[in-house]
């Protein structure tokens, strides 16, 4: 053991431990290969769970008990083997750990058995927000495509993407991973259960239930920024509507005079408010508009009576003799 690999270890030690009181041997954690559940970690992934890991408790069969715990993990590394490929068809990747303990009485027959390859598979337990499918990108339960069939010669898998956490790692006997193994949580539910415990959990004093008041109020208050209220809202509502329906019987109004033949001027001169009774009324309008000027007569320069329109005729046309 040479001293920066003594030195990262003691980082981890409450005193100064020296080689001979340490043993340190290495573990494939997991990989990028598609494992028995038919998901396979991304080269993302592997990186994220590379800085996760370091510090890391190894135990037995993901049993978190405190005296399960046998060793634990000082340094990572993500490892490609440039002469192995995934099932899928891309360079093979695995998240190599080094791990330590305390020679003791107690684990030197774990030790010897580790040396002697008996005790070899380990599975890790972690966070993965997301599995997508390997086929067309959709969250998992998102599309048809089944794991483990193939589609166009391409095997459908999920990957697993957006780690969030990691928990520990354990040696068991079967892992899911063919070369490691991997036990897989998800943050949804885990988040759902960390909402319920706060709910459910006892206050201690006035003190912090006054801050659990005071952190909901400005959730609330969060939440809800820039919402009125349901008579503002129905204020507005009836501002726009009343608006509209202006605008409605501005337009009929012009359609019906436009249809009878009155200048559009006199367009807002009708009344009514609805679409039969505008037009009625601007029937009614026109008639009498036309009757007023079949009434009206103007006298010519010779004294002759002329009607509106012939005036207007002649006013066009100066030039032409009444």
């Amino acid at each position: 053991m040479d001293k920066e690999t003594l030195a990262k270890i003691n980082s981890f030690t409450r005193r100064e431990f020296t080689a001979k009181e340490l043993y340190a041997f290495p573990v494939t954690l997991c990989d990028n290969n598609i494992d028995r559940d038919g998901e396979a970690f991304s080269d993302e992934a592997l990186e994220t769970l590379k800085g996760l890991f370091v510090g890391k408790t190894g135990i037995f069969d993901h049993d978190p008990k405190g005296e399960n715990q046998s060793a634990r993990i000082y340094d990572t590394e993500v490892v490609a083997d440039p002469e192995k490929l995934t099932a899928y068809g891309t360079p093979y990747k695995y998240l190599k750990g080094m791990a330590y303990m305390v020679r003791t009485e107690k684990n030197k027959s774990l030790i010897e058995e580790i040396d002697a390859g008996i005790k070899k598979e380990v599975s890790i337990s972690c966070s993965a927000e997301k599995k997508l499918c390997s086929i067309c990108g959709s969250v998992s339960g998102g599309c048809e495509h089944i794991k483990g069939k193939e589609y166009d010669g391409k095997i459908c898998y999920h990957s697993l993407e957006d780690i969030t956490d990691a928990y520990e790692w354990s040696f068991v006997a079967v892992p899911a991973q063919v070369n490691a193994g991997v036990t897989k949580k998800y943050d949804k539910a885990e988040k759902e259960e960390k909402k319920m415990d706060e709910r459910f959990r006892q206050i201690g004093s006035q003190e912090e239930l006054d801050k659990l008041v005071a952190a909901a109020v400005e959730e609330a208050v969060k939440k809800y920024e820039g919402w009125i209220s349901p008579e503002e809202h129905q204020k507005q509502l009836d501002a726009v509507t009343a608006e509209k329906k202006s605008f409605e019987i501005k337009c009929l109004k012009l359609n019906a005079a436009i249809s009878t033949g009155l200048p559009v001027e006199l367009a807002g001169k009708i009344s009514g408010d609805t679409e039969e009774a505008i037009l009625k009324d601007a029937e009614a309008f026109a008639a009498l508009t036309v009757k007023a000027a079949q009434q009206v007569r103007h006298f010519s320069p010779e004294g002759g009576v002329m009607s509106g329109v012939e005036k207007a005729f002649y006013d066009k046309n100066p030039e032409l003799k009444h």
